[in-house]
């Protein structure tokens, strides 16, 4: 849902046009080129195996910077420049610092990996 309306700001309008209209289906090397994908694997394992990894990378991130920095890369790809600026300073100012930035100051002195408490569910604000 949305593909034709999300799509041309992903690539170029011309090659949107020609997918939309024939329904030509394209490899993972095409995938990549335009930017689609990350990254393309030989076998199903290997792309296992390179998920995960980037996966663990994400789960060392502190819960709320991962959610927060989710929230803005969706809030910004719909909305203008200044929309989104505006958007980032109130959330930044409604989320202050907390535990978790302290945690993170902490552990890095300590030369440790963080250790991040669950974070909790919370309301829903904003659309995806």
């Amino acid at each position: 849902v949305g593909t034709l309306q999300r799509l041309p700001h992903l690539i170029p309008e011309g090659l949107v046009r020609e997918l939309a209209f024939t329904g030509r289906r394209f490899k993972a090397d095409e995938a990549l080129k335009f930017g689609l994908v990350n990254e393309v694997f030989d076998t199903h394992e290997e792309m296992l195996k390179g998920v995960l990894e980037v996966a663990k990378e994400i789960a060392k991130k502190g819960p709320l910077a991962v959610t927060s920095t989710k929230e803005m890369l969706n809030y910004g790809r719909d909305h203008s420049m200044e929309d989104s600026l505006n958007y980032i300073a109130l959330w930044n100012n409604a989320m202050g610092v907390d535990d978790e930035m302290s945690e993170t100051f902490k552990a890095k002195s300590e030369k440790r990996d963080p250790d991040f408490e669950d974070l909790l569910p919370r309301r829903k604000y904003t659309e995806d």
